[in-house]
């Protein structure tokens, strides 16, 4: 365990959270973030597979359904604790809006909670944004501006729209509410397994990671958590390895979630620094498999985000032997073009 993690730790303990010290993401805020939205997301289920448990032996292996979300992904949780913040401190907000930047799921949840509490947001999403999302984007009447072929360039046109129109920026990632949002998954998987050994999580921009990572290990410091990535698209990883944020193009990948690059100065940076204990890199083809899994074993459909950390477990399956681990299956957004090619090409691999 890190220095950085025992001194938090004592920080904490003395009543001592300031964010001028470090971008520091307490349990505190997390379990005010789940007081805060339980109105507006859905408690998902944390299912056993007895599949993947039988493979890897002597072990319980639990798949937490975030891939049965509402809007089909664990986004709505950080979108609406912010947006809720920002009713809270500004009485305005309805009338001035919002802006944020996304590569479809963030965007999605913006949307709900834009629907649901009022506020007009507009959102910038890279000209690539998969095709499901997009149709359903506009099906429930986002306010949209395409721009760029990365999501990071889509952040960047967002932050300018929102300083040249004085409203507020929501960040997909580069925010402690946000992250506190998606936080709240990992409460629901302490109160549901208490004594899991390890977490795996697919990272992006390490919001969903940094919030859940920040509230295992406050609550139980020995709890493993993995941040997995696709090897063609894995910032955070090369960035934590190079002790500061970087950039590196990427490739083209199923896992679009989570491809792209990171904010300088991100909060999520120092949290995945500090609270993840390893990295796991994914091949596509073994993306391909845990989405094909899912659909035949747990008959679910999940999007190539939620493919990574399935992939993940399902290709080092020796390290988690003997031990309670959990999934995280961050979505199920992704479109039937895609589902059709992976079906086609794993049966073929069956024949």
């Amino acid at each position: 365990m890190s220095a950085y993690f025992h001194e938090t730790k004592r920080w904490i303990e003395q009543g001592d959270t300031s964010s001028q010290k470090m971008h520091l993401l307490t349990v505190q805020q997390i379990m005010q973030a789940r007081n805060r939205i339980k109105n507006y997301v859905r408690r998902t289920p944390l299912e056993f597979s007895p599949f993947l448990s039988q493979r890897c032996r002597d072990s319980k292996v639990y798949i937490k359904c975030e891939n049965l979300q509402l809007t089909g992904s664990f986004k709505i949780r950080g979108a609406f604790n912010k947006v809720c913040l920002l009713k809270e401190k500004d009485a305005n907000i309805s009338k001035r809006g919002a802006v944020s930047a996304s590569t479809g799921n963030h965007a999605l949840a913006c949307t709900e909670a834009m629907n649901q509490l009022g506020v007009p947001i507009r959102v910038f999403v890279p000209e690539n944004i998969s095709s499901a999302k997009h149709e359903r984007l506009k099906v429930n009447n986002a306010i949209l501006t395409l721009h760029g072929q990365d999501c990071i360039f889509a952040e960047n046109a967002a932050r300018k729209y929102s300083e040249e129109n004085k409203i507020p920026f929501i960040s997909p990632y580069n925010d402690t509410d946000v992250a506190a949002g998606q936080g709240t998954i990992g409460i629901e998987i302490f109160e549901d397994l208490p004594d899991v050994d390890n977490v795996l999580v697919p990272v992006g921009g390490g919001g969903l990671i940094g919030g859940i990572a920040a509230y295992l290990k406050g609550v139980n410091p020995k709890i493993k958590v993995y941040g997995c990535q696709p090897i063609q698209s894995k910032v955070m990883y090369e960035s934590i390895k190079a002790g500061s944020i970087i950039f590196e193009e990427s490739g083209d990948t199923l896992s679009d979630g989570t491809s792209g690059g990171i904010e300088e100065n991100s909060v999520t940076f120092e949290l995945c620094r500090n609270y993840v204990d390893h990295w796991l890199l994914v091949e596509e083809e073994h993306i391909a498999k845990a989405i094909y899994f899912m659909l035949s074993h747990h008959h679910m459909m999940i999007e190539g985000a939620a493919g990574v950390s399935l992939g993940a477990f399902m290709t080092n399956m020796d390290q988690f032997a003997g031990q309670k681990t959990v999934i995280i299956a961050c979505g199920a957004n992704i479109s039937m073009e895609k589902l059709k090619k992976i079906i086609q090409m794993e049966e073929e691999k069956i024949i």
